[in-house]
């Protein structure tokens, strides 16, 4: 197996008395997207900020790309793309001059950059834009540009913190179709969402954190798999909470409660599905498989975290 291109061992951030990461160990390989998630304060961000340099770790290690972070942050970050959870998109350029004021911090020729200006608008699907600016732009226009301009220096590992954060599906989508080209070139992604569809549909592997310690990794449906029976009826509507009590908790591996909503996880869905149309009939219900947000919320409560 080859060197991963990141790999951080024992990491541990504290802040006062809270530890806000916890011994944590995970790598990235390359031309792989590991992903990231966990509710808020989970220690996601921290994480980043280390791996970035942006952070020190008050215990364990991070070398990325054969070199020690912080010792070489600036030449990993040479060869680092980060797309941060808030635009920084500076609001008097234009997109083309955003790519070109930033290709410049990294020290490349300008020649070379200006060269690399239309084939990164086209990439972002915004060559009919260069010369608008970020304010004249949508949300998923501006994401899009973040993310060209974090590939100015043909990096080879991308850092993405919540990238399609307050996007429409439909700018959402298209993202995924950008970042997935980036991985069948060859890049590496580090990959935090809050949306369980995307870290599905992305992701070779995730880590799941809580409390900043790691619950769970491994590939996505492994992981569910491992962790959730395969069947999930959702029952709702006027006396669904009634039912979270009753004999059909039998009938069920299961039973979770969410709002309205009367959750069976169930090896077998269909004797539940039969006594529900016989003797529930008025109940809306959703038979479907098991997903990752079903395992996000086994592993991590469905109580609502505050905080970043």
């Amino acid at each position: 197996m080859s060197e991963p291109l990141l790999d951080a061992r024992e990491l541990t951030r504290r802040y006062g008395e809270t530890t806000v990461v916890d011994a944590l160990s995970f790598h990235i390989a390359a031309g792989e997207c590991l992903g990231v998630i966990g509710p808020n304060g989970a220690g996601k961000t921290t994480t980043i900020r280390m791996c970035l340099g942006l952070t020190e770790p008050d215990d364990g290690e991070i070398s990325a790309l054969g070199l020690a972070m912080p010792r070489d942050a600036l030449a990993i970050k040479a060869q680092l793309g980060v797309v941060s959870q808030f635009d920084t998109l500076d609001p008097d350029f234009t997109c083309a001059e955003n790519l070109l004021v930033y290709g410049r911090y990294f020290g490349l020729p300008e020649q070379g950059i200006r060269e690399r200006i239309p084939r990164l608008l086209e990439f972002a699907a915004l060559s009919h834009k260069a010369d608008a600016r970020p304010g004249e732009l949508s949300g998923g226009m501006r994401r899009r540009l973040s993310l060209a301009r974090a590939l100015v220096n043909d990096p080879r590992l991308l850092v993405l913190d919540e990238p399609t954060t307050g996007l429409d599906p439909q700018a959402r989508h298209l993202m995924w179709e950008r970042l997935q080209l980036l991985l069948q070139q060859g890049k590496s992604i580090l990959l935090t969402t809050h949306f369980m569809d995307e870290a599905e549909r992305l992701c070779d592997r995730l880590l799941v954190l809580d409390h900043g310690r790691k619950i769970a990794e491994g590939r996505p449906r492994d992981l569910i798999a491992e962790h959730l029976e395969p069947d999930v009826v959702e029952a709702y509507g006027n006396g669904a909470l009634a039912l979270a009590d009753s004999p059909l908790k039998a009938l069920a591996r299961r039973t979770e409660v969410s709002g309205e909503t009367v959750f069976f996880y169930t090896l077998d869905a269909r004797p539940l599905l039969d006594v529900l149309a016989r003797e529930h009939p008025r109940l809306r219900t959703l038979h479907r498989p098991s997903n990752l947000e079903d395992l996000f919320l086994k592993l991590t409560g469905r109580q609502i975290r505050e905080g970043a």
